[in-house]
């Protein structure tokens, strides 16, 4: 890998997924090991204009190694400047959106329409990467559609304008979810560029990460999905794959203990009305993990304030069983 903050001697990230990847959740994940954690996609208009939460969904713990802020946007100068505020704030790593398939997103031309217009995406690519001096990043699809499969020729103008890592989803915009992806189909990109490209989309465990390598060359993977309830699974896999050290997995009611501490700082993060209703997504991947009975997750689930479900949380999760390996 490159040097420097994308110096990973295990490349096994964690993907940026709105309402999910925000700073607690984040620092949980980076506590248990991972190349590197991606925020929220971040609005560059949002952030210049201080909107209610993009700052927060920007804060990294900011100058911690392994951290990079993702941005969107269908302007450069308002990217550029985004750029430059989120680095002197002491994010390590800038990562540009030009994947997010949302129609709210590519409606307003930004995320993975710009793959319809790749000389405009080049100016935002260019904008960014004069802006700042840390490395900039940049996360596409495969291609807007079946008949627009243009990563390769895009990757390869990023690289030359000074793009340091590309992760590559492998299906395209028109796609959105759907189906499998293509990990064969990245091996395009990575043929096309001489930087580290990571391998995106459907990768749950150690078996898919290594399946996701073997298909696309890629250098490393990005993980999404399959961290939902499990925070220690990329290091998990990271331990399979490049023999870093295996997370120390809580069980029992040391399990119950993360989970507690967890919502905690969900809740000083949001505030207690708000955090309330964003932990309840997380709780209930948590309670998937620990095999909770449907009776205790429905009164996790349905709890009017936060000391009710911090109260039902240990009875909810310990004794913890069912927690499926990497």
């Amino acid at each position: 890998m490159a040097a420097g903050p994308l110096d990973m001697t295990a490349p096994v990230m964690l993907a940026p997924m709105a309402g999910i990847t925000d700073l607690p959740f984040r620092s949980l994940v980076a506590r248990f090991g991972a190349g590197m954690v991606v925020s929220e996609m971040v609005a560059s208009h949002d952030m210049l204009n201080a909107r209610p939460g993009s700052r927060e969904k920007a804060e990294l713990g900011l100058g911690a190694q392994g951290t990079a802020v993702q941005l969107a946007g269908r302007e450069a100068a308002p990217m550029a400047e985004a750029a430059k505020m989120v680095a002197g704030q002491g994010a390590r790593v800038i990562d540009i959106n030009m994947g997010c398939p949302a129609k709210k997103v590519v409606n307003g031309y930004s995320g993975s329409a710009l793959m319809r217009d790749p000389d405009h995406a080049l100016t935002l690519i260019e904008a960014v990467v004069k802006a700042v001096d840390i490395p900039v990043t940049l996360k596409t699809r495969l291609g807007w559609d079946d008949a627009l499969m243009n990563a390769p020729d895009i990757a390869a103008r990023a690289e030359a304008a000074g793009i340091r890592q590309i992760v590559i989803h492998g299906r395209t915009r028109c796609q959105f979810y759907k189906g499998q992806a293509d990990w064969a189909a990245i091996r395009s990109v990575v043929d096309a560029v001489d930087i580290p490209v990571i391998a995106n989309g459907d990768i749950v465990d150690t078996a898919t990460a290594r399946e996701a390598l073997e298909q696309s060359g890629a250098h490393g993977v990005m993980i999404g999905r399959g961290a939902q309830g499990k925070p220690w699974l990329l290091a998990q896999v990271a331990h399979a794959l490049y023999g870093t050290p295996a997370p120390d997995v809580p069980r029992g009611s040391a399990f119950a203990d993360m989970v507690v501490e967890h919502y905690e700082a969900m809740l000083g993060f949001y505030g207690d009305l708000l955090g309330l209703r964003v932990a309840r997504k997380h709780l209930g991947w948590f309670m998937d993990t620990a095999g909770t009975p449907a009776d205790l997750r429905r009164a996790v689930l349905t709890a009017k304030t936060p000391k009710a479900t911090m109260d039902l949380l240990p009875r909810a999760l310990c004794p913890h069983t069912g927690m499926a390996a990497a």
